[in-house]
């Protein structure tokens, strides 16, 4: 930086930015958040030890890492962006399961309306679904009238981005 303002990392520890200082380029003056919460979290020398370890072109990726890290670990202290990861999984689960399990409906729905239609008259599409989504080996699935057998948990929805 040399002459112009220091970067967030140098403001911060109060110390000169000199034009080969290795936070520069990913912590702006401008942004000096950005540059607290990384240091709070794993401390100024280790980001420095891990951005000299990699190479230029992957600095910035990981400084985008350990932003999202250090956030999610002030919120979750225990399970960091572990917790977040683990919470979209299971909201992709119970989503794919609703999912399969209104597809089962519309089969029944179906299969009632035309009695004559059996399980091996169902075309290619509606059975590969099935073994996909395990329904095939799964027949309770098949008993589901509506909805309103499907017990519902309320969600936490918490957002890990704002």
């Amino acid at each position: 930086m040399g002459g112009g303002s220091p970067c967030a990392s140098c403001k911060l520890l109060r110390r000169r930015c000199s034009k080969d200082c290795i936070f520069a380029p990913y912590f702006p003056s401008d942004d000096p958040p950005k540059f607290a919460i990384v240091h709070k979290v794993f401390g100024a020398s280790n980001v420095s030890k891990m951005l000299q370890e990699l190479p230029v072109h992957q600095r910035a990726d990981a400084v985008s890492s350990l932003v999202y890290e250090a956030n999610a670990r002030v919120r979750d202290p225990v399970y960091g962006c572990v917790g977040a990861i683990s919470f979209l999984q299971n909201k992709v689960s119970q989503l794919q399961m609703q999912l399969a399990v209104a597809h089962a409906e519309i089969l029944c729905s179906q299969m009632q309306q035309e009695p004559s239609m059996s399980r091996q008259q169902m075309d290619t599409e509606d059975k590969s679904f099935l073994l996909h989504n395990n329904i095939a080996t799964l027949p309770q699935f098949m008993n589901f009238a509506s909805s309103s057998n499907v017990v519902q948990e309320p969600l936490k929805i918490e957002s890990f981005w704002t």
